[in-house]
């Protein structure tokens, strides 16, 4: 199958940033991959070979960009202030630059994008189809950690407040962009087996569940870890579902 990467500086994130696209046709995914990680981690554990088929029936074409965001949680700086501004910032580099390359890319513009990702690439995903619902229209949310203050010293910034859909959306107005989100889904997943988190999984299932925003929590079973083979399951499985 067809890979492409593509490199560029961001001015809004102040840093070059890489992106890169498996396949030729389909639907666009849009991978967040986990906590630190580049664009190609999807690649080096199997995600790509996962979804071979899907690949290569035409059916997706899989895109993925660094973890920007991820790595200042979880490297960079411990205090919420520091970190949510990163996120935001990684919001709207993804908004404003990775979504026009991926329609220019797919020679549209207003194809609609499936967000997925990994723990706190579930986040990721979780956060640009809630913020952005005029662009993803789905998200498939793996193992995820919704509550980011886990990883964090320090009060509760209105910059940590904007990025994190768990705080924004309780008291969200009513209005064009809820209308929006809520004729969107959200499906999320996770195990019961080592370093799986269920309860993020819950909470945030009712927090939208209370805004009326479409979800379904799957739980697998004890034998599923929050770890890269139960991810290689889950999503091909998911996306067949959904696509």
């Amino acid at each position: 199958m067809t890979k492409v990467t593509s490199r560029w500086r961001s001015e809004r994130l102040g840093q070059e940033v890489l992106v890169a696209r498996w396949g030729e046709v389909g639907t666009p995914v849009l991978f967040f991959p986990t906590a630190a990680a580049d664009a190609e981690e999807c690649e080096r554990f199997h995600v790509v070979s996962a979804l071979s088929g899907l690949l290569e029936a035409g059916r997706i074409k899989l895109y993925s960009v660094d973890s920007v965001a991820g790595r200042f949680w979880l490297t960079e700086d411990s205090s919420s202030g520091p970190a949510a501004s990163v996120q935001n910032r990684y919001d709207a580099f993804v908004y404003h630059e990775v979504v026009p390359a991926i329609r220019a890319d797919c020679r549209s513009d207003d194809v609609e994008i499936v967000a997925a990702g990994p723990s706190i690439g579930a986040f990721n995903a979780l956060a640009v189809t809630c913020r952005h619902p005029d662009v993803f229209a789905k998200a498939i949310c793996m193992s995820g950690t919704y509550d980011l203050s886990r990883f964090l010293e320090g009060p509760v910034t209105k910059d940590y407040y904007e990025s994190s859909p768990l705080h924004f959306l309780p008291e969200a107005s009513e209005g064009p962009w809820l209308d929006r989100l809520r004729s969107r889904f959200v499906l999320i997943a996770h195990g019961r087996g080592r370093w799986e988190s269920p309860e993020q999984s819950w909470r945030i299932a009712d927090a939208l569940g209370k805004r009326g925003v479409p979800n379904r929590v799957d739980e697998w079973g004890e034998e599923w870890d929050h770890d890269w083979p139960t991810w290689r399951r889950m999503l091909p499985t998911y996306l067949e579902e959904l696509l």
